[in-house]
């Protein structure tokens, strides 16, 4: 399992994160995430094909589109797809494949451990960036809206 040593060097030495899945909708997982990281000084470089740009940043189709180096790989995509991704984080010469929370794929894993990549399951790096580092404000998941109304 992923211990704390590892978790910390990882968010210490990753510090350019191409997140695929991010979405532009600000109560999205991928979006507080995203935006945590971009506020504490990580390049975040979107990979969505559905839009432009994303937290100010251009975004990506694919990891194999982007034109510049990238540290991590943040997935927030379904497993099933995972495998397929840690292939591009392969090609593009990433170091660490991470998987969001509820995101684990054992042959992905695989894959990706024998060209050399870490690999992260099942962790948010915010969480964790926070957890490890003490981040500032958003301590857990804050979608920034406050409601004792009963979902519809």
């Amino acid at each position: 399992m992923d211990d704390i040593t590892k978790l910390r060097r990882i968010l210490r030495d990753c510090r350019t994160l191409a997140v695929v899945g991010l979405s532009a909708n600000w109560y999205r997982p991928s979006f507080f995430a995203a935006k945590y990281m971009q506020e504490h000084g990580y390049r975040v470089i979107p990979v969505n094909p559905m839009y432009d740009s994303v937290l100010g940043e251009k975004c990506y189709a694919s990891l194999r589109d982007i034109p510049e180096p990238v540290d991590l790989v943040d997935c927030f995509r379904k497993g099933a797809e995972i495998p397929a991704l840690a292939e591009d984080a392969i090609a593009i010469g990433a170091h660490v494949l991470w998987m969001q929370l509820g995101v684990e794929n054992p042959a992905a894993r695989r894959l990706a451990e024998a060209a050399g990549l870490e690999v992260v399951e099942n962790r948010c790096v915010k969480i964790e960036h926070a957890r490890l580092f003490g981040g500032l404000g958003w301590a857990g998941v804050d979608t920034g809206v406050i409601s004792a109304k009963r979902p519809v």
